[in-house]
């Protein structure tokens, strides 16, 4: 019999009908089927706000901080069972799991950690009071709390787990109740996950809400006290951000969108140099992890011109030697797409990078794969394009495509390089591989406004990086233009989303009084 996924909401699990098949992306085989079809969407909002809100509000940050490691401890015990799913639903190696289930515990513990280094408040201080007029008695001040609705979170397909903590560990720190909606193609993961925190009563009734489907008319009925935070394409972001009834309400959205990441090497970095191992690994690393399905990966690699064949024969002998297949088997590096859509769209991509590049390895196909049935799977080999004229290139700096391909193009000065990442409007991360401190802070200049984060590859840190495809919970995520002009994490950065900056004015020893068990927001770095 096929595995019915159910929604969790109104305190209770709820089968929906008009489902849609989840599979198995390396056998193709029917894994399960979910819909929500006849869940009633507007009672869920309303269980979570007068429910959990409450709940969450009634707690100190440092006890919403012993819920998150409750959370993080609980997946813990779970983690083998669901670095299973993970391969099965997403079609990612155990390492790929083990990189999305380990996130989403990893950040978790930190917000768990955060909260305990602010305490028993519930109120938080922006600021120092401010003398309003001749007597020192009359001064304003800004107070932080929760907004008193529902933080409704969209994730993407490709990290069930990370996207789910990473949103939710934020929000129900800052005080509000989270609707978390995976994607339904790999939701078997995220299901589960809640499952386990359902079963050990982990959280309050109503502090967290599920959605296996479609949301039906749920964004129908969010209000001003709401929020909407989304992961996913450009586009839909936009039809998002969009809809009447956000814009009539001013319902705060969030949107991380897709990004043209880059790479960029300095001229000061030589082949066989310690540099230039670290940018050649982290780039297959990026183009072959989790098949090249992340937000962050990156997708433009720019060089020196001199450096251009040396690049490329480097890049083409290691993504040569990554093994494709059935992620179950040791040998193998990379598994399938998630889908048999995304594999349409991925080689549609290719088609269209190949209008201004040359494929100089790879082409979309399956290639030799390991242990995989003849003409099953989502299979495509690693794709690298090379585009010797990129100011030329269009497609490459506006099209993203969302598996394992990135283009590798030439440069000519700081100030070509500056113009050519510019082009893409704005990106999440973009890595430099550089020594030189001139060229460093160039970059810095040049591209900070074009970025939610900038990756610093030196020789000194060449052992220690952990690369731009991992989302550290202490930095913000999220980038401006097209990658969504949104902002998560960042350590109590991240909580503003959930929070409402109010301005108070009167009598400060009344205010004092009032506000005794407030602390000074925000705290320390080194609590955070």
């Amino acid at each position: 019999m096929t595995r019915i996924l159910r929604s969790h909401v109104s305190g209770r699990w709820v089968e929906g009908d008009d489902r849609q098949t989840l599979l198995d992306p390396t056998t193709e085989q029917v894994l399960a089927e979910a819909g929500t079809r006849g869940v009633d969407f507007r009672a869920a909002l309303d269980h979570a706000r007068h429910r959990g809100g409450p709940a969450l509000r009634s707690m100190s940050f440092a006890q919403r901080g012993e819920l998150l490691q409750a959370m993080a401890s609980a997946i813990h015990e779970h983690r083998d069972e669901l670095i299973e799913l993970a391969i099965a639903n997403g079609g990612n190696t155990r390492s790929d799991s083990k990189f999305d289930i380990d996130g989403c515990m990893g950040t978790l513990a930190y917000y768990a950690n955060l909260g305990k280094a602010v305490g028993d408040a519930q109120v938080l201080l922006d600021g120092e009071p401010v003398r309003l007029s001749r007597s020192p008695r009359y001064v304003g001040r800004h107070v932080m709390l929760p907004l008193q609705g529902v933080a409704v979170h969209v994730n993407a397909f490709n990290f069930p787990a990370w996207g789910f903590g990473e949103k939710a560990a934020v929000a129900l720190l800052a005080g509000m109740p989270v609707i978390t909606k995976p994607a339904t193609s790999t939701a078997l993961v995220a299901e589960r996950l809640v499952e386990i925190l359902v079963e050990r009563k982990t959280l309050p009734d109503g502090a967290l809400s599920l959605i296996c489907g479609p949301t039906g008319d749920l964004l129908d009925h969010l209000t001003g006290q709401d929020v909407l935070a989304f992961t996913g394409s450009a586009d839909t972001g936009r039809r998002l951000r969009g809809r009447p009834e956000i814009l009539a309400r001013s319902v705060r959205v969030n949107v991380e969108a897709d990004s043209l990441n880059s790479a960029i090497l300095c001229n000061d970095t030589d082949p066989g140099s310690a540099g230039w191992d670290l940018f050649v690994r982290e780039i297959v690393k990026d183009m072959t992890q989790k098949a090249g399905q992340k937000c962050t990966a990156i997708r433009r690699i720019f060089v020196p011109e001199d450096r251009l064949v040396d690049a490329r024969d480097e890049l083409v002998e290691q993504l040569r030697a990554i093994k494709v297949g059935d992620p179950r088997e040791a040998s193998v590096k990379m598994g399938p797409v998630a889908t048999r859509a995304q594999l349409d769209d991925v080689r549609a991509g290719i088609k269209r990078l190949g209008s201004v590049a040359t494929p100089v390895q790879g082409d979309g196909g399956r290639g030799e794969l390991v242990g995989v049935a003849a003409g099953k799977g989502y299979f495509l080999s690693p794709v690298l394009m090379m585009a010797s004229e990129p100011d030329s290139a269009d497609v490459a700096h506006e099209h993203e495509v969302f598996g394992p391909v990135a283009t590798l193009m030439p440069y000519q000065s700081v100030e070509h390089v500056l113009r050519l990442v510019r082009r893409a409007e704005g990106s999440l991360v973009t890595t430099v591989y550089a020594d030189d401190k001139d060229f460093v802070q160039a970059m810095i200049e040049g591209l900070s406004s074009h970025h939610g984060r900038l990756n610093f590859g030196s020789s000194k840190v060449a052992e220690h990086s952990v690369g731009p495809g991992t989302v550290l919970p202490m930095l913000v995520h999220g980038g401006p233009g097209r990658a969504g002009g949104g902002e998560e994490l960042g350590a109590w950065r991240g909580l503003d989303l959930y929070l409402q900056r109010t301005a108070l004015q009167g009598d400060e020893p009344l205010l004092a009084k009032a506000l005794s068990r407030a602390t000074t927001w925000p705290p320390s770095e080194a609590g955070s």
